[in-house]
């Protein structure tokens, strides 16, 4: 049975849903047309950049690929390029640049994230059972040693009933590692259900303010007219706790240390997910913010591993945490620094109640 006309995609709609961000360029590298994807990417609106230059909005360190742009008639295709957007940080940019055909001069730019998309791929077979398995391992001697030092601990002089204290007090830290390796393990996500996300982005605030902020300044930049989105409401909280501790930890020896709660509708943000077998679109974010020295480069491309930190006393098992929970509501994290301004951005994305 053949599709009626009324039923067939018009072209309008299909560079609205393209996954990847494409600009269509006039031959003076203005900007005609940006979809949501390039929106997403680029951190403007489709109607504040359509009809400025490219070289605003667009920034290639490479001198040779600006000059290419120019030529107006080049198809070029460049993995790992130095980019920055706007006023943004340079970022890895994959991008293909092709003339339009029959008209002379015009061309399209199509951008994809190399940075992002690690992050922001579907990998359901992390290595995460790994620490769920030695958990289970070390669990049953750490409790023959925590009741071993209770029994010395009646048998020894007033002087050295410290030391036996002090073995039970590490068997308990060791144990509540080990219950967050388990919980990294665990592969049944928790239910999801609608949620109001301001209300828990308050109830995570009023948390961290309870445990103390440490003279952080703790401000919010919210869009009130967001939709419920579709999540785990305790599993949620966890994580904003995790990530509003981490970013007051970061910046609070700083001249002026502030940590920013941040949301807002993004269109244009579509991941493919193995586990459902289909794509599901992200369009709500929830952005925290801290003006900190930032994530050392070294183990920006891995924080979100077990057992990767830059705390002098952490244990590498926090964003690794959030990260799963994250997963489990069928969303995705992401990280980005932005050296011009100074700010560290973690980005949760998730589904929004249909």
């Amino acid at each position: 049975m053949s599709d009626s006309a009324g039923s067939v995609p018009q072209t309008p709609a299909l560079f609205n849903s393209l996954g990847i961000a494409v600009l269509v360029l006039r031959p003076d590298l203005t900007i005609l047309r940006a979809n949501p994807a390039a929106e997403q990417l680029i951190g403007l609106s489709a109607r504040r950049m359509e009809g400025r230059g490219l070289g605003a909005i667009v920034r290639f360190e490479s001198e040779r690929l600006a000059g290419l742009l120019a030529q107006g008639d080049a198809q070029i295709a460049a993995h790992g390029v130095a980019t920055s957007f706007h006023d943004s940080a340079l970022r890895q940019i994959d991008f293909v640049l092709s003339p339009v055909t029959g008209f002379p001069g015009w061309q399209l730019l199509s951008m994809h994230d190399t940075g992002s998309s690690d992050s922001l791929r579907d990998t359901e077979d992390l290595p995460l059972r790994a620490p769920a398995i030695l958990a289970h391992e070390i669990k049953n001697p750490l409790s023959a040693i925590r009741g071993a030092a209770q029994l010395i601990s009646r048998k020894l002089p007033d002087k050295d009933k410290p030391m036996a204290k002090l073995i039970a007090e590490e068997v308990d830290r060791i144990a509540k590692l080990v219950d967050r390796m388990q919980r990294l393990g665990r592969e049944k996500p928790e239910p999801v259900a609608p949620c109001n996300l301001h209300q828990v982005l308050h109830r995570a605030r009023e948390l961290v303010e309870a445990a103390g902020l440490e003279n952080v300044r703790l401000t919010e930049e919210f869009d009130p007219s967001l939709p419920p989105v579709l999540a785990n409401q305790d599993s949620l909280v966890q994580v904003l706790i995790n990530l509003i501790c981490n970013a007051r930890d970061a910046c609070k020896d700083g001249e002026h240390p502030e940590v920013t709660l941040g949301t807002r509708f993004v269109s244009g943000f579509v991941l493919n997910v193995m586990r459902l077998g289909r794509p599901i679109r992200l369009p709500i974010e929830i952005r925290v913010s801290d003006n900190g020295p930032g994530v050392p480069r070294d183990l920006r491309d891995h924080i979100f591993e077990p057992f990767v930190t830059s705390k002098k006393n952490g244990q590498g098992l926090g964003l690794a945490l959030v990260n799963k929970l994250v997963r489990d509501m069928n969303g995705r994290i992401t990280h980005e620094r932005d050296e011009v301004h100074g700010w560290t951005h973690f980005r949760i994305h998730l589904p929004m109640v249909k």
